[in-house]
Formats: structure tokens, sequence, C-alpha cells
């Protein structure tokens, strides 16, 4: 390389690192690494408009996804991670489309969370998905930092956010922090429903429609209607009330909720979302004993349905049942 090509080079690293970025290339930091695809500068051909996009992970439904890239302004994506790599950037950017650019932050400490780099990319997003992997990772990584705020502030400025698996674990009001780090089950959950394996969170994310919800995910395939309402349990009873929500997800299967909260189900495989909204709090939810919580009621919300979140009403449910923990078990009627 001569002379004048190494200044440069130089000198275009520069420019872009105080912008924020690099084109085209990983940006390597102790604290994070920075992947980018597309044109970050490319004016985004629409308007933004408030959406929630929440997957129960697995795959991708491409048709959710095209609803909330619509909403996004069909502008610039970024996505947040504390695991991986580029790939989902790479699929966003090729396979889905219609996006001018999607931006990766992978966060591997805490300290990212308060970097102006990392803020103004965050910042500059039209839409930002939150991938899976651990959540107890975004907890600790971001709860209380500047990026705990300029998240709220996305929100609140009418932009789009998303989240599949851990990235949804989050959004609630409520959250199931696995910080013990571990996922529990649904059998652990009921045996002991105040122990160390079930760790809860609150006071994180602010979103939409779901200050009093807690969300899970991988629902029906991993069997979690059980811990989901344990979860509901012990977030009541430190909310002080019986009205906390739970909000489960199917694997690959999204709920795409408007800004008015009307919410609709996509799925690639008939899955669900589970509503579970219980009427009264827990009967018996004591430090080593099984959860005694009778009568809970259950609705399942297909892509036939709609589920309007400022109150939770169900238009054409796909089922409805009634759930009782007791003994450690779990039993479900459908009506």
């Amino acid at each position: 390389m001569g002379l004048r090509s190494a200044c440069r080079s130089i000198l275009a690293v520069c420019a872009l690192l105080l912008a924020g970025g690099v084109m085209g290339q990983e940006l390597s930091r102790p604290a994070y690494r920075y992947f980018e695809i597309g044109n970050v500068e490319a004016p985004r051909p629409g308007s933004t408009e408030p959406a929630m996009m929440l997957m129960g992970g697995g795959e991708w439904v491409p048709e959710a996804f095209d609803w909330w890239l619509r909403r996004a302004g069909n502008g610039r994506v970024v996505v947040l991670r504390a695991s991986g790599d580029s790939e989902l950037q790479e699929r966003l950017y090729r396979d889905i489309g219609g996006v001018t650019s999607v931006q990766t932050l992978v966060f591997t400490h805490r300290r990212a969370a308060d970097d102006p780099a990392v803020l103004r990319v965050v910042r500059g997003a039209d839409a930002i998905f939150i991938a899976g992997g651990d959540q107890s990772r975004y907890i600790r990584f971001w709860k209380g930092t500047r990026l705990n705020e300029v998240l709220n502030e996305h929100v609140r400025a009418g932009k789009p956010i998303a989240g599949t698996s851990a990235g949804l674990a989050i959004l609630g009001g409520y959250s199931y922090g696995a910080l013990d780090g571990g996922s529990v089950t649904s059998p652990a959950a009921l045996a002991d429903p105040t122990g160390s394996q079930v760790t809860m969170d609150s006071d994180f994310l602010h979103m939409p429609f779901l200050s009093n919800v807690v969300t899970d995910t991988h629902f029906a395939r991993r069997d979690r209607l059980g811990r989901l309402i344990v979860f509901v349990a012990r977030a009541a009873r430190e909310r002080g009330n019986d009205d906390v929500v739970g909000l489960g997800v199917d694997e690959d299967t999204a709920l795409c909720v408007e800004a008015d909260g009307r919410g609709r189900v996509y799925s690639l495989d008939n899955g669900y979302v589970w509503l579970v909204r219980p009427e009264h709090s827990a009967a018996r939810l004591e430090p080593g004993q099984p959860l005694e919580f009778r009568s809970v009621p259950v609705t399942g919300v297909g892509a036939d349905g709609v589920v309007h979140l400022d109150g939770f009403r169900v238009q054409r449910p796909a089922f409805t049942a009634v759930a009782e923990a007791s003994g450690g078990q779990l039993r479900l009627a459908y009506d």
C-alpha cells in the first residue's frame, strides 16, 4: 500500500469511529463488537410507526417481519445481542429484505452500554431487534445504563421494537431473568415457586401495554405454562395486586402489536399466543412449598384471533381453558 492510500485509509477509519460506525467492517472493542451491512446513510423510504413484534423463538416468520419493517419505514434496523455474530443481520438484509441497512452490536461487557459510539448507533435506529440468547446478560449489561434509557426513549418516540426468545423475555414489565445461570423448568418452578431458581426482575424496559405483563417463549414445545403461572403469581405478590398477566409465545410464532394495542398472530406452524390472566391471588406461595393456584384462566390466540392488549380482550380465541396448580403438578381443563 502506498503512503497516499495508507493515509486515506487511516482518515476514513478515524472519521467512521467518530461517527460511531465502521462501513462494511467489524469494529472490535473490549466491551462490544460491531457489524453492519447496507448503506447506513441512506434516507429512510417511509415513516416510522409504533409497533412491537413479540417472537417466541425458533424460525422467523417472514410475514411478521414484513409487517414490522413497514412500520419501520423500511429503514435502518439495529440488532442488539450479547452472544453470536453477524448472522442475523445477513439474514435480515439478504433474505427478508426491505431495509436500507442493518447494524449489529454484540455486547460483551456492561461498560459498552454507556459508550457514546454505541449510543449513537442505537439512537439512529428506525427499528430495534433484540436477539435471543441469555436474558440474564441483557439485564446485567443494560439495566440502569444509558442504553437502558435510550431503548425506552426509542419506544416513546414511536419507533418499532422486537424481541425473540431472550429478547422477548425482557420486554415485559416483569421478567424471568434466569439470573441463576440456568433456565427453570415448569416442574421445578411449581415445586418451589419462591426458590433460588425463579429469579424475577422488573423496572427495566417500559413497553406500551406490557407494564403488568410477564412474557415467556418457546412456550408449548418446552412445556412452560406451569412456570409462567409461577412467574405471574410471583409478580402479583411483588406488585401487591392481581392484575398481572402472563403472555407466552410459541416457537416459530410472532405476535405483532399495533400502536393501539391490537395484536395479531403470525406463525409457520399453527402456533399460539397464550394469555394467563388470574382473577385472584395464589392460595399458597411460600418458600419450599408447592404452588397452590386454582381456577387460572388460560386463553389461546391463533392466526384467526385478535388480542387487545389495552385490556387483554380476545376476539375469536383458538381455545379457552382453566389451569390448576397443586402439589407440584399442573392440570389444564379445556372448555
